[in-house]
Order: structure tokens, then sequence, then C-alpha cells
């Protein structure tokens, strides 16, 4: 019989990348892409990897890879061999690789959503939690009743509920502060202890598409103490809601990598706002979170194959309570979240905590209109104390996504595009060297086209222009060395401003209502505080009215999620508004397709006096 050696184990390959004075291995069969994602490294890929936008540029400036079905990215010149830009989740690597990332993915992020603001906040409390301080008589033998039994006695008030978690931690709080706590009651349920000495707080959460909010509220006086935000690490599996749900669907393995990716964002603001005050994530006692209804599901891990596909049916619509340590939130142990009520489809919790906190804007009774911009935008037209809602399928484009030099807003991200003296010029985030687009930018990039007049009706790139050039057979506009907007950019902003503006109409439509009967436009979101109005109408994107009937309130979604954190009497008018809200279905009507097709062009079109 002939011995056989064992087969020698496979060489992990390795991925070094300089930029990021990182290196991590790269599993069997794994593209660049996948492997970077595994590992926390970050490329931009607005399409999740699935090789339809060309966003996640690397330069494999060492090594070899497997580059079947790629070709060599716009600007890399004629004739040139490797290296090259190429699409990191078309290139399998064959060896050991050296790989630059693209600019665009590493610049640092200034503008995120949670608008701290100037002035101090102080919210209005009637808190879920109260916290009450206990100072019990030490354990004897002639007085040896248990430990909590001292700590409901000290608080002259019967609980019929303990957290298990609370009530393991509790010898040894009362024994390691001297027989004096603080103990957190949830309505009826004692749910943790801490030090007297410590801080009460909340956590606030816009889980947001792109971007992660959050604020730390101390709960014993109101105020705001911290905030921060981070992107979403969920943008790795694509810029939209439905790249991420067509990937939770493949299996409870993929879902779960969502899930997890979201509670991560969360547990990370939790320690970076706690550790900016000095405080313990274990002293957050209490959670708010809102978010559209793709965000929700994928959060609590709730199937979301149902809400992908018409009638686009959620499997919870109404508020949820949960144990902070069911969702792994590394906070007080017993804690509870609050994840606010969706309206329906689409139309999730963020746009009720919008419409909470843009209340004083539209309760008198005039029609308004209430929008949220984003990828996934949400519209509620309000008149005579109706509220009809709905969501549009804007996509990332607004917000860089699916543009070929699209970036977040970071340092060195275009937000200014204008044309002087017949030529484009532009502002750069931080004056820096300008490496790529932004959403603000977007828009306005688009607009100075049309005022120069070489993008015609229907959104074609026309015309002899200094600005216009051309890059491997097509034309683009150059908005700066490296930076360019070309014709499928167009057609990307295109899609998604048709989208919006289909959505105004249908639901004025409905109401048998003009565009000049809207007396306000109530725009919210980080994007909508910086998005230039007049560009917005040259575009075709908001409604032409004059100026004074726009109403910029930045991270409306981040206020109302704080009130709702702050008070009970908040949460039950957040679910009584989600009641209220009729929800439209647009995208399965008859008329929309109509609709759509014509707010695609770029007709001018008259500007209400």
């Amino acid at each position: 019989m002939t011995n056989r050696k064992p087969a020698p184990a496979a060489h992990a390959l390795r991925l070094g990348f300089p930029q990021l004075d990182r290196e991590i291995s790269s599993h069997d069969g794994e593209t660049i892409y996948q492997s970077a994602r595994r590992s926390g490294v970050r490329i931009i890929g607005a399409c999740g990897g699935r090789g339809t936008c060309g966003t996640c540029r690397v330069l494999v400036v060492e090594g070899e890879v497997d580059t079947a079905g790629e070709k060599a990215m716009p600007g890399t010149g004629k004739g040139e061999k490797r290296p090259q830009w190429e699409r990191a989740c078309q290139i399998k690597p064959k060896s050991d690789c050296v790989v630059e990332i693209a600019a665009r993915s590493l610049a640092p992020v200034v503008r995120t959503e949670f608008d701290a603001g100037e002035t101090v906040e102080i919210l209005p409390l009637d808190p879920a939690v109260m916290s009450r301080e206990v100072k019990v008589p030490e354990a004897t033998l002639a007085d040896n009743v248990s430990d909590l039994e001292r700590v409901i006695r000290a608080l002259a008030s019967p609980l019929p509920e303990v957290d298990l978690v609370a009530a393991r931690q509790l010898p040894a709080a009362l024994r390691d502060n001297s027989w004096s706590l603080r103990a957190h009651i949830h309505e009826h349920e004692l749910i943790g202890f801490s030090p007297a000495s410590g801080p009460t707080l909340g956590l606030a959460v816009d889980l947001g598409t792109t971007n992660v909010a959050g604020f730390l509220v101390d709960l014993q006086s109101g105020a705001r103490v911290a905030s921060l935000g981070i992107e979403n690490p969920q943008v790795a599996w694509g810029a939209d809601v439905i790249s991420r749900m067509n990937h939770a669907i493949q299996g409870p393995a993929n879902a779960s990598e969502l899930r997890q990716a979201a509670c991560t964002a969360i547990n990370a603001l939790a320690h970076d706002l706690c550790f900016s005050i000095g405080a313990a994530t274990a002293d957050i006692v209490d959670v708010a979170i809102c978010g559209n209804t793709a965000m929700h599901h994928l959060l609590l891990g709730l199937p979301v194959r149902q809400l992908g596909r018409a009638p686009f049916v959620a499997a919870v619509r109404e508020a949820v309570d949960v144990k902070a340590r069911d969702l792994d939130l590394a906070v007080c142990p017993g804690a509870y979240v609050h994840l606010a009520p969706n309206i329906g489809g689409f139309v999730g919790s963020d746009h009720v905590t919008v419409l909470l906190a843009t209340e004083n804007h539209w309760c008198a009774g005039a029609t308004t209109l209430v929008m949220d911009i984003g990828t996934n935008t949400e519209i509620s037209l309000i008149r005579r104390g109706d509220i009809m809602s709905a969501s549009c399928p804007s996509g990332p484009a607004l917000e860089g996504g699916h543009i070929s030099c699209g970036m977040r807003a970071a340092e060195g991200a275009i937000e200014r595009v204008a044309v002087e003296d017949g030529r484009i010029k532009i502002e750069v985030i931080g004056n820096r060297k300008p490496v790529g687009l932004c959403g603000s930018g977007v828009i306005d990039s688009l607009a100075a086209l049309r005022h120069i007049g070489i993008l015609d009706d229907g959104g074609r790139i026309t015309g002899q222009h200094p600005d216009i050039l051309e890059m491997d057979g097509k034309r683009v506009a150059v908005l700066a060395p490296g930076v360019y907007f070309n014709q499928h950019d167009v057609r990307s902003v295109q899609l998604a401003k048709a989208a919006i503006r289909t959505g105004i109409e249908l639901l004025l439509r409905d109401r048998e209502l003009r565009e000049d009967d809207i007396d306000l436009v109530v725009i919210a979101g980080a994007f909508g505080a910086y998005i230039d109005v007049d560009s917005a109408i040259t575009i075709g994107l908001l409604p032409v009215l004059p100026s004074d009937r726009f109403k910029q309130v930045g991270n409306a979604a981040g206020v109302g999620v704080r009130q709702i954190l702050a008070s009970r009497q908040t949460r039950a008018r957040g679910r009584e508004l989600a009641q209220r809200c009729r929800y439209v279905e647009l995208s399965t009507r008859n008329d929309f397709q109509k609709a759509f097709l014509h707010n695609i062009g770029f007709k001018p079109r008259r500007r209400t006096l």
C-alpha cells in the first residue's frame, strides 16, 4: 500500500493597500472587492460588486490578477498595458498583490447626516426610562432579605418584572458602590443599575441608506451632549436598498451580513459618542431608531423578499420595542430599542420622524409638500390635515452613486458647479484638489450644462464648447483634471429626477391640485440642505415655484428621532401620524410610466409668479 503525503495547505494570498498601511487575506475565488469588503477596506461600489457601475476602480501595481471579462476604465490612455485602473469587483488575485485605491474612496468625510448645529439643544423630557437613586442598608444576619427586595423596598413601588441580566449584575453593583446606586426602570421593568454618580444617557439613531447619524442625549436634563455621523457600512453591498435586499434574499448568511453591518455601525456610534464625553456605553439605557422600511427590516432580521416586489408589503409596520441585546447592541444589557413605526411600502419611520420635526411648518393647514430627498426619496402632500405619502425610487445618483466620478461629501469633492464668462467654474469641499463629484455638485453640473446650451431637451450632450471633450469616443464635460461628467451620468440623474417629479405630480393629481397650489415645499435631509434650489428647478427636479416657497430644514429625521427618544408623548404622536398617513404606491399605477417619461427630459417650464 502506497503511503501518500497530505496535500500542502493552500497559500492564502495577501493583498496590500499601502495607502492604508494594511494587508489583508484573499480567500479562494474572491474578487479584490469581496476581499476588501470582508476585511473592512472601503472601496466605493455603488452596485454592490455586481459589475454594473464601474465605481470600484483600483490599480494593481504589483502582482497578477485574473481579468477575464474586464476592460480598462476611462482615462487610462490608449495602447497602455497594465497597470491600469480596473473594477475591483471583476478581478481576482492570482498572486500576492499591491493595490492602489482611487482617491474618491479614501477622502475623509466632512458632511454626514447629523447636522450638529451651533446652539445647545434641550429636549422636552418625558422619557420611557425613569432613573431613581437608591441607598439600601447593608445586608446582615438580622436583615438578610434578597438584594432585589432591598432595592424594591427602597423604591417604594412594586415592580412585577426584573430583567434577568440586571438581576445578575445587582449583587456586585450594590457591594461595589457601598450599597448606593441608580436604578433604571422602563415602564414597570427594572432594566439595569449604574453608579449613582454616573450619567443616564439615551441614544437616538437615524439609520440612513447612505449614512448613519447618532445623537447622545442626557435623559435627566434633556440636553443633546454629542452627535456623530458615519457612513453606513452596508454600502459595500450596494448604494441602494434594492441591491441590499437582493443580497439578503439569497440566504440567511447574506441577510446576517447586512444585519451585522448595521449593528456594527450603531455600536461604533455608541462607543465613539460615549468616549467623547467620558461615559461608558453601559450608561445608555434607552435607544430610539428610525430608518426607511428596508433599513428597518434588515436591522431586525425580518424577511425582505415580499418587500422588494409588488405589492411591496412590510413584514411589520407598527412601532417595535425589542431588547438591545437581541440586536447585539453594546449598551445597558436590559435596555430597550424603540423602532418608530413605518408608513407603508418603502416609506419608513424616518419619514414619520421628519413629519414630527416639521409639524410646525405644515400643521396650520396650508398645502405643503414635505420631501426627504435621497437614495429613497419620501414625499408627503399635506392639505387640510390629510396626509398622502409616497416613495420615489430615485436611487443613489443624487448622492454621487452610479456617477462616473461620484463620491460622498468628503474633502476633494466638487460641491458647487456654476458658469462664469461662459466657462464651468467649481467649488471644492475643503479647498482641496478635486477628486470627484458629490450630490449637490451633480445637480449643479446638470444645471450648468443646460445653462451653457450643450445639453439638449432630451438630455443629450451636443454642440461645441471648450469644457466638452472626447474621452474613449464619448463626449464628456470636464469639471477638473480627472473629474468629468459624461452622458451616462446625465441619464442616471434624469432617471432620479424624473422619479421624484413624477411622485410630486401624481400626488397632486390625486388631490386635483396644480403645482401652483403648493404653499410650501419643505426639503429635509442633510443632502437637501446643501442642494441649490434654483439648480434643482432648472433640471426639473423641483416644481417651478418662487424661491420663498421652499424651506430647507436639514436632517429633520435626526431631530424627530431625538424627540421620540426623549418623550413618550412624542412616540405616541409618531404612531398617530403613521396611522394618519395614507400611503400611495406609485410605481404600479397606470399613469406612472407616462408621467415618468414626460419628466425625463429638460423641456423648460414656466416659473409660477
